[in-house]
């Protein structure tokens, strides 16, 4: 079974083709971080327009790596949302005209649902139940996995997402876009107790909330203008790490599920995924924690969450939409 799927809801614009839900056979994702850079965010309208840019010699060289071409794939799919619009319907348009092209039937397939799959693509033992928390700059969520297409949200954030949180405070301190990687190689470098900021909702049941953290981060260099940058780094990212692993944790053991997973592009965190070894080590939990390439968007991951889709849903409808704020249910 080889799943063809595109990833194209930001500003990377991926494919990929996939063997069983399981055996990548090629992953090719085309960042758009260096275009975006001088805006210090992403900007909706050029995004879109680089996906069109960009959608045929990715998939062209997907395909060529995989060894195939586009009549050998059993199946086409793409994220359908959630994300910015003008993105996602580039992918979702070739998708669906491949499609058309070839016979394969089209699904159409959820950005948190794919996260949930990308840990599942390079451990074979791995699978549900798990707990998942899917990090990003757009999200920060909670997921219980009790079986394949079977999701529980447990918690989320109220306000900003932890990537969020860490591209503002890297815009503040002058460290550019994106400010994940950034925060993370100075943070190496400072002294993660250097700086008591606060945990917010730490103890407050399993939802996220990152923009009085922020906020913290703003007040203390106004206060404290000498202050070590590297030192501000490491200690933001610690807040940010405590919190996220206590309430992945804490789900665990609420949910009585005994792996726990991360996924999304701030899982690719060294601070955050030596926590969470450690920790659910200690816990007596399995860790499950995908490469760096799985943990930013890619098409791999939405290929091997259409495999599954399609063995117990079937196809998307072709004259199925974007939904740029769809939910995880």
């Amino acid at each position: 079974m080889l799943v063809l799927g595109i990833e194209t809801s930001c500003d990377e614009t991926a494919a990929a083709v996939v063997a069983d839900g399981r055996r990548i056979r090629s992953s090719v994702v085309a960042s758009q971080a260096d275009l975006h850079a001088r805006f210090g965010g992403v900007v909706p309208e050029v995004a879109s327009r680089t996906h069109v840019e960009l959608i045929i010699p990715v998939l062209a060289q997907a395909t060529v790596e995989a060894g195939v071409e586009l009549g050998d794939v059993d199946a086409v799919a793409a994220c359908h949302g959630p994300g910015l619009a003008g993105a996602l319907i580039v992918g979702v348009s070739a998708a669906k005209a491949i499609s058309l092209a070839t016979g394969a039937p089209y699904v159409g397939v959820h950005h948190h649902e794919a996260h949930l799959y990308a840990a599942l693509l390079e451990d074979p033992d791995a699978g549900p139940p798990l707990v998942t928390l899917v990090v990003s700059g757009g999200h920060t969520l909670l997921v219980a996995m009790d079986d394949h297409l079977r999701y529980r949200v447990l918690g989320q954030t109220v306000d900003d997402a932890a990537g969020e949180a860490f591209d503002k405070v890297a815009r503040f301190l002058g460290l550019g876009y994106p400010g994940g990687p950034a925060i993370d190689r100075l943070a190496t470098t400072g002294d993660p107790h250097a700086i008591a900021f606060p945990r917010p909702m730490l103890d407050d049941g399993l939802d996220f909330s990152f923009s009085g953290l922020k906020t913290a981060v703003v007040q203390h260099l106004r206060t404290h203008p000498d202050a070590e940058v590297a030192d501000v780094a490491a200690s933001f990212q610690a807040a940010v790490v405590d919190v996220c692993i206590t309430k992945l944790l804490r789900a665990a053991q609420v949910s009585g599920i005994d792996t726990v997973v991360i996924g999304g592009g701030v899982a690719a965190n060294t601070a955050l995924r030596a926590r969470l070894l450690d920790d659910a080590d200690a816990a007596g939990l399995r860790a499950v924690l995908p490469s760096h390439e799985l943990c930013t968007d890619n098409a791999a991951m939405i290929a091997a969450a259409a495999d599954y889709r399609l063995a117990r849903v079937g196809p998307t409808p072709l004259d199925g939409g974007i939904d740029p704020s769809l939910r995880l249910d």
